[in-house]
């Protein structure tokens, strides 16, 4: 890759000046997909921006990072800051109440977390600690979920909604709850679960609350719009729904329906989307009041996206809308809807996990190694002797111009493809081959340096940059910290998170541990949209250089999988005081190696004493010493208490 900045780079930012930490905020788009929550310091530092009151508190990442290494945490690492996610849900839950009070809405919001997008003990702890200033509740789609939330919910108002299949012993979970005095709402996927409940209900004396999930017509834009319109595989349609009401007045139980649950879908970017939506769902509420069921609750389930490209559009990683739009969106579209019918305005829910959680949580890690794609040192000119396809490489290198790039380019390959076919016949040498993909690489450098002065460029010359570029190998699986980039091309921001006051001059592709050919990142976030490389800095012998993955406080944790038995990584939970400290309030040590043998069935005991059989039969054959044999069993040990990842 050439080794200055590239095009795109020079298009965006103006280089007129020395390189600057300004410049860098610009070109990683910190301040568009960071919501006020990070910045670049003119230390040339990533920062987290902090509101104390008035104060803002920036506090260097890095130095954090200093922080974790004196504690013995090494890379890769999760790093959520607490304040960020208490932060969340105070704006969440006061836009809504702002836009309650100024639209003279005659209801409250009762926010709800669903547990499955980070079900990480720490992280329910303290949303269902700080949340409950604002009666936040949780969402369980399963038995182990509704015990968390039995667990960790102390207040009273705050509500538990049950979404997904329900069994008998669910249901009587969540029954229990319901004569302790908790607001726990079952919400009807299926008519089957109906029986269900009723039946415990009656065994057990006690009224459940109900919710009824609607299948609306309504489709959205982005990735995960299959959660709405018709072919949705969750909600009831509307003849099921009609059964559902007749099922309940037969057993004299309607008056215990109460909420209607909607879901469009999760990170819905267009505003218009959700009105729509929410629109939709008030008809099925106002016929629900008609049919003589009480209600009182409506659910507009999740969808409040995030900006991950920080591009304010309707492109499915971003959004078109603000929070404090959203909010007013919803609040308006129910008084619109409801209020000509005389209907009372009902508590509104939302069930926002992603743009809680997301900003709170970052993945850390160090750079191993490069791979520069670049061409090594060359002679002026073809030695004596070479073949004359080495000297007509050499002429092409000489020739290359801005007006003749794609026929240079053609040349190079046809000369450097027929010395490949010549060695794979044994008749040019190991030699001869090295030099021309060497001159080959010479001349495709020299075509990508000259591609910002030309008007047109062809397609194949559009992609050279990217052939062209390093790898930059990081301490991470992307399978177990990052599933989303690999399962559904996720994007997210990329960055370092020092030496932001240096020009990036190397452009350059990730490539986790995996030794697979899809542990790579190759799709990053740049304010002319997406692009395919990441400007970042050359390595410096002897210092570390650092990455961090932002906005992955959402679903990453809980779906990474065991790709290469890398395990889960350290995580560090810190909260940031109004002086600019930070105390490390959490440390979790990621997993070690005879962890994740557990996990695939392997007893670590068993192994070790194998390894230890191994070893004494290699004393018996008079292989190895007592003494060897002693440190080999030693290493062995202290590999399978060690770290999965790489370790310094």
């Amino acid at each position: 890759m050439q080794n200055h900045l590239s095009s795109s780079l020079e298009n965006e930012l103006d280089l007129s000046t020395e390189w600057s930490a300004e410049h860098s905020a610009r070109l990683y788009g910190v301040r568009d997909w960071g919501s006020d929550y990070f910045d670049v310091s003119a230390e040339g530092n990533a920062v987290v921006s902090l509101q104390f009151g008035e104060k803002t508190i920036q506090v260097p990442i890095i130095d954090i990072v200093n922080g974790m290494k004196e504690r013995g945490l090494d890379m890769p690492a999760v790093l959520r800051i607490e304040n960020l996610l208490d932060q969340r849900i105070t704006q969440l839950n006061e836009a809504f109440a702002k836009a309650i009070n100024e639209a003279g809405y005659n209801n409250h919001y009762r926010g709800v977390f669903p547990i499955k997008v980070n079900q990480q003990c720490h992280v329910i702890e303290e949303i269902a600690d700080y949340g409950s200033r604002y009666h936040h509740g949780l969402e369980a789609g399963s038995k182990a979920e509704l015990i968390i939330a039995l667990t960790q919910l102390k207040d009273p108002e705050s509500l538990i909604i049950c979404n997904g299949y329900k069994d008998e012993e669910f249901i009587e979970l969540g029954l229990y709850a319901r004569q302790m005095g908790i607001n726990c709402f079952f919400v009807l996927e299926t008519a089957m679960e109906l029986d269900i409940i009723l039946e415990r209900s009656r065994a057990l004396g006690i009224d459940p609350l109900i919710g009824v999930r609607i299948r609306l017509a309504s489709m959205v834009e982005g990735h995960w719009n299959e959660d709405s319109g018709d072919r949705s595989i969750f909600g009831l349609s509307t003849n099921a729904l009609l059964g559902v009401i007749e099922k309940l007045k037969q057993a004299d139980m309607l008056h215990c329906l109460q909420l209607l649950h909607s879901h469009l879908g999760s990170q819905i970017p267009n505003i218009r989307n959700i009105r729509s939506g929410v629109m939709e769902a008030c008809r099925f509420y106002a016929g629900l009041i008609e049919e003589g069921a009480p209600m009182g609750y409506i659910d507009i389930g999740g969808g409040l996206a995030v900006d991950y490209e920080g591009a304010r559009s309707n492109s499915t990683h971003s959004m078109n809308y603000g929070l404090d739009e959203y909010c007013y969106s919803i609040v308006e579209t129910l008084q619109e809807s409801l209020e000509p019918l005389g209907i009372a305005h009902p508590v509104i829910i939302s069930e926002s996990g992603r743009a809680l959680v997301a900003y709170s949580s970052m993945l850390l890690f160090n750079i191993l190694e490069t791979r520069e794609h670049k061409p090594g040192p060359l002679p002026d000119s073809a030695p004596d002797g070479s073949h004359d396809l080495i000297v007509n490489l050499f002429s092409v290198l000489d020739y290359v111009n801005v007006d003749n790039l794609q026929e240079c380019y053609n040349d190079a390959l046809y000369y450097r493809d027929e010395i490949r076919e010549l060695f794979h016949h044994g008749q040019a040498s190991l030699r001869e081959r090295a030099l021309a993909e060497n001159v080959t690489l010479a001349v495709l450098e020299k075509i990508s340096n000259l591609l910002p002065q030309v008007r047109r460029v062809s397609q194949e010359l559009e992609a050279l940059p990217e052939l062209m570029s390093d790898i930059y190998y990081g301490n991470f699986s992307l399978f177990q910290s990052l599933p989303d980039i690999w399962a559904i091309d996720q994007l997210f921001p990329i960055m370092p998170i020092h030496r932001l006051n240096e020009a990036p001059v190397r452009d350059g592709v990730l490539a986790d541990m995996t030794c697979d050919c899809d542990g790579k990142i190759d799709n990053f976030i740049s304010p002319s949209g997406v692009t395919k490389t990441l400007p970042l800095h050359p390595l410096k012998e002897g210092e570390e250089y650092y990455i961090s993955v932002f906005l992955v406080g959402a679903y990453q944790e809980t779906l990474g999988d065991l790709h290469n038995l890398f395990g889960d990584t350290n995580v560090v939970s810190v909260h940031v005081n109004e002086d600019g400290s930070f105390d490390f309030r959490r440390e979790f040590h990621g997993d070690s190696i005879a962890d994740v043998l557990s996990y695939v069935e392997y007893d670590p005991k068993l192994i070790q004493e194998q390894f230890r059989r191994i070893a004494e039969q290699a004393v018996r054959d008079g292989k190895i010493s007592v003494p060897m044999r002693q440190q080999m069993l030693r290493a062995f040990r202290e590999s399978m208490n060690g770290y999965t990842f790489f370790e310094r």
